[in-house]
């Protein structure tokens, strides 16, 4: 089938890669020429795990070009756009607008049956209101009739994108007419495993679901992080051990019932606060995705608080290991790490950061006085305290080099109890988040 996606960006560069590998002919569409030189010389201009590989081996079945009068020649294009936050929570429309302004008036020159799939995430009724009533006007063309129109959002994790794409648990379509829903469902069905589920429906309700399963997940993440703090001031309480046996209920399900640090990155935030500003705009109590971002919002002070306490005058400096928003990339969209240097930096505090991926996407965004460490090592031997807030697992060489060098005092919070007893004895003082600190402190041997 004749692809073209319009975005190549974190999402766009991947699913373009995706289907070219399955076979479809593909044509990646991008304004900034940079971007479409990379792809066209079989770069990568995103970096994700596995997709410079695949995008070598696909490069027979995908060409990139800014002109986007290419779509023209397509029978499916994908728009993958950025929609970012308005302070008021809403996201703004502007570039998917933009888009299917450009890719209406492409399809106005032609007369062939042409789907448009919206996987941008766009708030509920942004298809009806605004979406269709656009692509109608730019291409002449009547939806439902010689041009179709999805809502198609996808459920990624920075960092395992290609695994998503290809193994997804729900392909959602938001369908303008059964044809144009069940022309993107084939294109899914020709890339996604068999355990994957598909589920078509009006666009309506798939804006809601998009929206819903995010801040679902990010409901189940504030409440373990409310039960690790319970389990912080509980002699002998363990988060693991609770959440480990509420996830054995299937009514609840173990995934994201861990007790850490609070969520970040480029969607989990922002789908709350959009959640609740489409609720407020319609009239309707959304109390729960407020108190979830609450939550949320309350870890940075609880772990900030935490660290205060560890430090004395004579051992006063902090480093902080993580700086990405999570494993496997370099994206700091509300990183818990950056925000928390940041904050003890404020305070007057030492702060020193290290990170295997995101050094250099940080950098930008931290206080001037940060130290940004070349090493773990370094890192280590820049600081009295140490917070691990992302479980990285180039950070389990902690012990070893601790071994390696001469015995000082060191504290290790440890966020994500990468870390036991055995590990640290007699190597640092650990202190885990979640569990009660007589459970969890491994004295310093002099």
């Amino acid at each position: 089938m004749r692809i073209s996606v319009v975005g190549l960006g974190k999402l766009g560069v991947p699913l373009a890669t995706v289907l070219a590998d399955r076979g479809h002919q593909v044509t990646g569409i991008d304004v900034r020429p940079d971007v479409v030189d990379a792809v066209n010389a079989g770069r990568s201009p995103v970096e994700e795990p596995g997709l410079a590989e695949l995008l070598e081996r696909s490069r027979p079945r995908l060409q990139a070009t800014t002109d986007v009068a290419a779509v023209d020649s397509a029978e499916a294009t994908f728009i993958v756009v950025p929609t970012p936050s308005l302070e008021s929570g809403r996201f703004s429309n502007r570039l998917v607008l933009d888009a299917i302004a450009s890719v209406g008036a492409a399809l106005e020159r032609g007369g062939a049956y042409h789907v448009v799939a919206v996987t941008s995430t766009v708030a509920p009724m942004s298809m009806e209101k605004e979406i269709q009533p656009a692509l109608e006007r730019a291409s002449g063309r009547t939806v439902g009739d010689s041009v179709g129109l999805c809502y198609n959002p996808l459920f990624i994790a920075l960092g395992n994108v290609i695994h998503d794409l290809t193994h997804p648990d729900l392909v959602l379509i938001g369908e303008s007419d059964p044809r144009a829903g069940a022309a993107i469902e084939a294109i899914h069905r020709s890339f996604i495993s068999e355990r994957s589920q598909v589920r078509r429906m009006n666009c309506i309700n798939a804006e809601i679901t998009k929206l819903a399963v995010n801040t679902f997940v990010t409901t189940k993440i504030s409440y373990a992080n409310m039960l690790a703090e319970l389990c912080e001031r509980l002699p002998g309480a363990d988060v693991d051990v609770v959440t480990g046996a509420v996830g054995l209920d299937r009514r609840v399900g173990a995934s994201y019932l861990k007790g850490a640090l609070g969520y970040g990155g480029p969607c989990f935030p922002r789908d709350n606060a959009a959640l609740a500003a489409v609720a407020a705009d319609v009239g309707a109590n959304a109390e729960l995705a407020r108190a979830t971002d609450a939550v949320n919002r309350h870890q940075l002070a609880r772990l900030a608080q935490l660290v205060r306490a560890r430090l004395v005058p004579a051992a006063n400096r902090v480093g902080v290991l993580g700086l990405s928003y999570k494993t496997d990339t370099h994206v700091v969209d509300d990183s818990p790490g950056l925000m928390l240097a940041n904050r003890l930096a404020g305070d007057g505090i030492a702060v020193t950061v290290f990170d295997p991926a995101a050094n250099q996407a940080a950098r930008p965004l931290l206080t001037r006085s940060i130290a940004v460490a070349p090493s773990l090592a370094a890192c280590l031997d820049a600081s009295d305290v140490v917070v691990v807030t992302v479980p990285w697992t180039a950070f389990r060489e902690i012990p070893r080099l601790l071994a390696a060098r001469p015995r000082r005092p060191l504290v290790i919070v440890d966020c994500w109890r990468l870390f036991d007893r055995a590990s640290l004895d007699g190597l640092a003082e650990l202190v885990h988040v979640g569990r009660s600190p007589a459970d969890t402190t491994v004295a310093l041997r002099s």
